[in-house]
C-alpha cells in the first residue's frame, strides 16, 4: 500500500494508517513536523516515514504487550529518543510511563491530551487513548479490543470484561474515529453478516469495505455510530443478534454477557 501523506507543516493534526507486518497498522499522527505513533511492531516502516518527511518522532503509544504492537518500539525510541507510553500492568521491551484508567498525558507539539482507559480481556492489562485532535474531532486508539465488524480474541480475559471493555468503548461519542490496529475487516464482516443479514447498515458497510480494499485502500479508522450499527459485539442487546447466538449456541443466552461469550465462540471457530 503506496503512502502519500498531507503536508508535514500543516497546523492540523494528520492520522496516518501505516501498514506493517501482514495485516497490522501502526498509527501516526503528526503536525508541523512532530509525530507520535501507536503500536510499532516493527520499527523500518515507521522509520521510512519519518525520513521521508523530516518528522521527529516525539512519543510511542503503546496499547498492550503483544510483539506485533511493541516489537519496533525499543528501535525507534533509540533512533529518536521519544518517550514510550504503555499499559501499568504488563510487560513491556520499553516504557518509561505506566498508565491506567485515570491517566492522562499531554503531547505538547501536537496539543493533543489523551486519556487512559482500562479495557481488559485480549490481553489483562489492555489500555486504550482517547482525546480530540482537529475542531474537537474525538478518536480512540483501541488497539485489539474493538475492530470494525470484531472485537479481540480472549487470550488473557474473560467475556465478562471483554463485554465491559467494548461497552466502554460504545459508550464513547458517537462520531469517534475508531483507530485499530489490524485489517480484519473483510474477514469480520462475513462472519457479521451470518449473524445479522437483514441489517442494512451492515450490507452498506461489506459492499463499501470491499471496494476499498480493492483498491489496496484502509476500511479504517470507522467510528463509533457506524460500528453501533453493525458490529454484533456491540448489539448483543438487539433481539436480532441475541437470536442468531441463541440458535448458533443452542443455549438460552438469558444476558447480554451470555450473548457475547456465545458471539465470541461463534467468531472463534468461523472460516
Amino acid at each position: 500500500m503506496a503512502h502519500t501523506i498531507p503536508d508535514p507543516a500543516s497546523d492540523r493534526i494528520q492520522l496516518v494508517p501505516v501498514p506493517a507486518l501482514s495485516d497490522n497498522y501502526i498509527w501516526m499522527a503528526y503536525s508541523d513536523s512532530h509525530a507520535i505513533v501507536v503500536d510499532p511492531g516493527e520499527a523500518a516502516p515507521v522509520q521510512g516515514l519519518l525520513d521521508r518527511y523530516g518528522l521527529a518522532l516525539d512519543a510511542i503509544l503503546l496499547t498492550h504487550h503483544h510483539g506485533d504492537h511493541v516489537g519496533g518500539a525499543r528501535e525507534l525510541q533509540a533512533r529518536s529518543g521519544a518517550t514510550v507510553y504503555g499499559p501499568a500492568r504488563e510487560q513491556l521491551p520499553v516504557c518509561d510511563h505506566r498508565l491506567e484508567q485515570g491517566d492522562a498525558i499531554f503531547l505538547e507539539n501536537l496539543d493533543l491530551r489523551l486519556e487512559v482507559l482500562d479495557i481488559p480481556g485480549h490481553t489483562a492489562g489492555h489500555i486504550a487513548y482517547f482525546g480530540r485532535m482537529n475542531q474537537g474531532k474525538p478518536l480512540v486508539f483501541c488497539g485489539d479490543t474493538l475492530f470494525s465488524g470484531g472485537c479481540g480474541r480472549l487470550f488473557e480475559g474473560t467475556p465478562a470484561q471483554m463485554y465491559d471493555s467494548v461497552s466502554k468503548l460504545r459508550a464513547l461519542p458517537l462520531d469517534t474515529l475508531v483507530c485499530c490496529a489490524h485489517e480484519y475487516t473483510l474477514a469480520n464482516l462475513r462472519w457479521a453478516l451470518q449473524v445479522e443479514p437483514g441489517n442494512d447498515a451492515l450490507q452498506e458497510w461489506w459492499k463499501a469495505a470491499q471496494g476499498l480494499r480493492a483498491q489496496g485502500l484502509p476500511t479504517l479508522p470507522t467510528t463509533i455510530g457506524a460500528e453501533r450499527d453493525f458490529n454484533p459485539f456491540l448489539r448483543t442487546q438487539q433481539e436480532s443478534v441475541a437470536k442468531a447466538a441463541r440458535i448458533q449456541s443452542g443455549e438460552r443466552l438469558d444476558s447480554a454477557v451470555t450473548v457475547f461469550a456465545a458471539l465470541r465462540a461463534w467468531k472463534d471457530h468461523f472460516k
